[in-house]
């Protein structure tokens, strides 16, 4: 199971890597095994505020279908468009090509996320 470190994990199962002011959000490789292959992803609306613990983004998969939620309060800067014509690249490289979006944040909230080794701690259990 890849754990990168250098991100912040949610106990939802998301990953986000800061980027300047931005912060880039996918869901993390445990996440994605579990879900199975995409073969949808619902994506939110670039300029959208969003609330941490809010309903980000669907993903459909073969065995369920995923919500993901805000890890962070922002607003929705970009969305991976990539998604809707290969869903799949959220199993391929979930820390790579397979984000979800881009979030501008403030500070505030960081410290309820986990860092690698937190996470790698928090899913085995």
């Amino acid at each position: 199971m890849n754990i990168p470190e250098g991100l912040l994990y949610s106990t939802y199962h998301e990953w986000l890597r800061r980027e300047g002011l931005l912060y880039r959000l996918g869901i993390t490789d445990y996440a994605q095994d579990l879900l199975g292959e995409a073969s949808f992803v619902e994506l939110p609306a670039v300029g959208g505020e969003v609330a941490e613990g809010e309903l980000l983004a669907e993903i459909e998969a073969r065995k369920a279908t995923n919500e993901i939620y805000a890890p962070i309060s922002g607003r929705i800067v970009e969305v991976n468009e990539d998604l809707g014509e290969t869903p799949g690249l959220v199993n391929d490289d979930p820390y790579g090509a397979g984000w979800i979006c881009l979030v501008s944040s403030g500070e505030s909230e960081k410290n309820e996320l986990m860092d690698s080794a937190e996470y790698l701690r928090f899913i085995d259990g």
